[in-house]
């Protein structure tokens, strides 16, 4: 039986692109995905936000708006709910803080995004969002 894991992804805007990584680790490995991770016990899913964009790029957030949901399930029965949140207040410059779980950070056009994007954020586009 598979279990159910609660994510989080920061859409981050700068002069008009958004911030993807070229992701490594082994969930998701070889699709581009926007900053976050995994909820941790005893945080928001706002701190989670802030604190992964942090640890993967170098960002300061001050504070986070809530975006939207996704609701997908892996082939290794794994679900995920990710919860999605616009950067508000951003300082500092972009830098790969985890290379071993991010081979790079780029930023793209909302109609130019790279191929192929991680499963919650096609889901997202799937249901209707637009960027």
């Amino acid at each position: 039986m598979g279990e159910i894991k609660i994510g989080v992804g920061t859409v981050i805007y700068q002069n008009g692109k958004m911030l993807l990584g070229y992701r490594l680790s082994k969930h998701g490995h070889g699709f581009w995905a926007f900053p976050g991770g995994h909820v941790e016990m005893g945080e928001t899913p706002e701190e989670a936000a802030i604190r992964e964009t942090l640890e993967e790029t170098a960002l300061t957030i001050r504070t986070v708006e809530k975006l939207s949901f996704t609701n997908d399930f892996y082939e290794n029965g794994t679900q995920y709910i990710t919860l999605f949140f616009k950067a508000i207040s951003l300082t500092g410059e972009v830098e790969n803080l985890e290379p071993e779980k991010c081979e790079r950070w780029e930023w793209f056009s909302p109609d130019e995004l790279p191929a192929p994007l991680f499963l919650p954020i096609r889901t997202l586009i799937n249901e209707g969002y637009s960027f």
